[in-house]
């Protein structure tokens, strides 16, 4: 099957990684995204990522498939987004992307290289320009955010969550687990919380490990997937104060801008009548060159 756009492969499925892949899915880009097979994304109702536990799922209308790589031409026809569980991205050497995305957020270079594919995109920092990828996009909020960047690396991570209006710097409102285990949520995504209620609680093999309290009244944003094991620290959750429950419903600002520097970033180097453009040395050329 050939398609008017080349095929984008983005490694990660949870909310950012979604955010790039529905804007690319709605330009008419064929859009292959890759997971673990027990991802961490928390805001679930807007991850293709859930589609690794559910078979299939919907993000603001789009559909995402799990499949094997072998299904991806099925999937694409179909007109919905194939979700492979393929954490070491083995599935490269089958699909050969034109574009690669490194849509991870590890906040560091977990093993993309510059020649993965013909044209390679990477979020946020962890990554240089002309070493790990051809382009950076600047996943900090501020007045950068969604920037495309032809040369250097991003903003180094704060290490710190972006802040929200009616919070300011007060409490976190990212939820993190107090132990090791299984979290099984007592509200649902989307639902109303307050301050000190209790939005989940941690199993182990002992028995209850710890409970989750809300830090502020809000509404809870996300979760992780009650199947998925997790570690002391690791972020589990997120309450939004501004208590917008379709805001746990559609993908957000922050990832729709990235989203929108990325398909910037593919199309500034798409050539219609040469898809992909090259220098005389061979190396994929860009609006540096212009």
């Amino acid at each position: 099957m050939s398609y008017t756009f080349p095929i984008v492969l983005i490694k990660g499925a949870g909310d950012l990684a979604s955010g790039i892949g529905l804007r690319l899915h709605r330009a008419g880009f064929p859009v292959v995204m890759t997971e673990t097979p027990a991802p961490l994304a928390v805001r679930r109702r807007v991850a293709f990522a859930q589609a690794v536990f559910d078979g299939v799922c919907t993000v603001e209308e789009v559909t995402g498939r799990r499949c094997d790589v072998v299904e991806v031409q099925t999937v694409l026809a179909n007109g919905a987004i194939p979700v492979l569980v393929d954490p070491q991205t083995h599935s490269l050497v089958q699909l050969r992307p034109h574009v690669l995305v490194d849509a991870i957020m590890a906040k560091q270079n977990t093993g993309t290289s510059e020649d993965d594919a013909p044209f390679v995109v990477a979020l946020g920092p962890g990554f240089t320009v002309g070493r790990d990828c051809h382009a950076i996009i600047e996943t900090n909020r501020g007045h950068d955010l969604g920037r495309v960047l032809w040369h250097g690396s991003a903003e180094a991570d704060t290490g710190t969550p972006g802040e929200v209006p009616g919070i300011g710097g007060k409490a976190s409102r990212v939820l993190r687990a107090p132990a090791a285990g299984h979290v099984e949520a007592t509200v649902e995504i989307g639902d109303r919380v307050s301050g000190g209620e209790r939005l989940a609680v941690v199993h182990s093999q002992g028995g209850v490990a710890g409970e989750v309290m809300a830090p502020f009244d809000g509404v809870l944003r996300g979760i992780v997937h009650r199947s998925v094991l997790v570690q002391p620290g690791i972020k589990i959750g997120d309450v939004d104060p501004r208590a917008e429950r379709r805001h746990c419903f559609t993908v957000s600002d922050k990832a729709l801008a990235i989203g929108g520097g990325v398909l910037e970033a593919i199309l500034a180097t798409y050539r219609a009548e040469r898809p992909w453009d090259r220098r005389t040395d061979g190396s994929l050329r860009g609006p540096r060159d212009m």
